[in-house]
């Protein structure tokens, strides 16, 4: 392994993954959820710093969605950046720049400006002490006074029981040699687990759930496990700890990066709940709660100098925040489930709310004029909106001014992701103008679009043909479909987009709004 890496799994690529929750909008969203300012997304001035950003995939969609924001990105990884410039490139994109800097060369550049916000996914576990302090001092110097910063990283005490089985597999592997190729060393890390699991180890049956982890994990890419247990520190933090060393750069915990963790009614007892309101240290209650939930895996918000808003102030800003659909208003599910409990969305509020949101981007104060919304209330409808945005049928939106420009260039990034997927299926998400984030796109949904972006009378012909001139075909039940079988499923797919999915798209700005019927039904021809 090269010297440079210091322990780092380099020689394996990372996925090409979209993360939502590195979205401002998104982030926004969740800090005035906790009644803190957030920087003002209309700002012109913005600045946005990812740390560790792999391929890039996700700095590249934002900057596509967000023209108005300067982002910034650093990998050590050579292969990562240049697979990161050559898709801003290709996408024309003019407001990212990508750095193959060490985090302790990316501290000492001069050439960076002060950040709104400051991400880091799935760093912060796997790197060592010194590259920790590195990264805080850095957020201590480069993170404007409000500013945000996103953190994901592996938690106690939901990593306790694989850590042991994680060391043993690890030193097996590398017993085998260092010729083992990276991508056999996934398999083999699986293959050993089961072994281990069948000679009766006393450690297994003491640590029921370590099974149900490994065959979880037969379900994931390679290269992801590979990242995730093969880096030489692998350091599963306890809330108070990490919360400790990030004071150090004077942040403060605001609270979760995810709509469903804020929703405690489902995923607590009413005697968790009550118990936790009774500890007074924030630190303190969150890592009682992570052994409520067993947690693994957190994602936190901190802020640099949190202003809690007053009443007047936060209903303003609520009142602002726009929202728009991901989803056909019929295909959201009517129910939210938790780690305890389940909630049924009451047809009373969701059913009118959804409606609204089906005809496109609506603020809370547009919202709120609808009659029978405005009975709901205020706060019912902030709750409501949370729940559909934690079903992820629901996103929070960028202000409307600027989307213009938004859509040209997210246009053109959309083009360029479409056209890999001429040849393969490598990337999965599309930029959304109006959200300023990521939209899950399959490969044959990307193929449609651009049937759609290229003016095709036949979207169905257009996508076979592309399929064809690769050597691929759909498949059906496991099965490869050809001729007539082939060519109906085909258009069977092409009437399910049609119906289900291209009107929120032309909501979430990835398709232009159809002028007449006769072009929506083209599709089908």
């Amino acid at each position: 392994m090269a010297n440079w890496s210091a322990g780092y799994v380099v020689d394996v690529e990372y996925t090409h993954g979209f993360y939502q929750e590195l979205t401002p909008s998104l982030l926004g969203f969740l800090t005035l959820l906790q009644g803190v300012q957030a920087p003002d997304l209309g700002s012109s001035s913005l600045a946005y710093c990812e740390l560790g950003c792999g391929q890039g995939f996700s700095t590249n969609v934002l900057a596509a969605a967000n023209p108005h924001i300067q982002f910034h990105a650093t990998d050590f990884n050579p292969g990562h950046i240049v697979s990161a410039q050559s898709l801003a490139q290709e996408g024309g994109l003019q407001n990212v720049h990508f750095y193959d800097d060490s985090f302790a060369e990316f501290l000492n550049r001069s050439d960076l400006p002060d950040f709104d916000f400051i991400t880091l996914h799935g760093i912060y576990s796997w790197i060592s002490p010194e590259n920790r302090r590195i990264i805080v001092e850095f957020i201590h110097r480069k993170l404007k006074p409000g500013g945000i910063v996103y953190i994901s990283y592996n938690c106690m005490p939901g990593w306790a029981s694989m850590m042991p089985l994680r060391r043993l597999l690890v030193e097996h592997t590398a017993a085998r040699g260092s010729h083992i190729s990276p991508q056999s060393r996934a398999s083999s890390f699986l293959e050993l687990a089961e072994k281990f699991g069948a000679l009766d180890m006393r450690y297994f049956a003491s640590n029921p759930k370590v099974a149900k982890r490994i065959e979880k994990l037969k379900g994931h890419h390679p290269n992801y496990i590979v990242h995730e247990y093969f880096n030489q520190d692998s350091n599963p933090f306890y809330f108070t700890d990490l919360a400790q060393e990030l004071a150090e750069a004077k942040l403060t915990w605001v609270g979760p990066a995810n709509a469903l963790e804020n929703l405690d009614e489902v995923n607590l007892t009413k005697e968790q709940r009550e118990f936790l309101a009774g500890i007074d240290d924030i630190a303190l209650r969150q890592m009682t709660r992570d052994h409520m939930v067993d947690q693994q895996f957190r994602r936190d918000i901190f802020v640099k100098g949190a202003v809690r808003l007053s009443t007047q102030q936060l209903r303003e800003r609520w009142l602002e925040t726009c929202f728009v659909l991901s989803a056909k208003g019929r295909k959201i599910p009517r129910e939210l489930r938790g780690l305890r409990h389940a909630v049924k969305l009451h047809s009373g509020i969701y059913d009118p709310l959804i409606a609204a949101l089906e005809q496109g981007p609506r603020t809370l104060r547009e919202i709120m004029a609808e009659p029978i919304l405005a009975q709901a209330g205020f706060t019912r409808l902030i709750q409501a909106l949370t729940i559909l945005v934690a079903l992820g049928s629901c996103q929070p939106c960028l202000p409307a001014q600027g989307v213009g420009e938004r859509r040209l260039r997210a246009e053109r990034f959309n083009q360029a992701v479409a056209n890999q997927s001429r040849f393969e299926r490598k990337f999965s998400h599309f930029a959304s103008p109006v959200t300023g984030s990521g939209i899950a796109v399959d490969r044959i949904n990307q193929l449609m679009w651009l049937s759609l972006h290229e003016q095709e009378t036949d979207t169905a012909r257009f996508v076979g043909t592309i399929l064809s001139a690769a050597g691929q075909r759909l498949m059906k039940d496991g099965k490869p479909l050809s001729g007539a079988e082939h060519e109906a499923e085909l258009r069977q797919r092409v009437a399910e987009f049609e119906e289900n999915i291209l009107g929120a798209w032309t909501n979430l700005g990835l398709c232009a709004p159809p002028q007449r019927k006769s072009e929506q039904r083209r599709l089908r021809a």
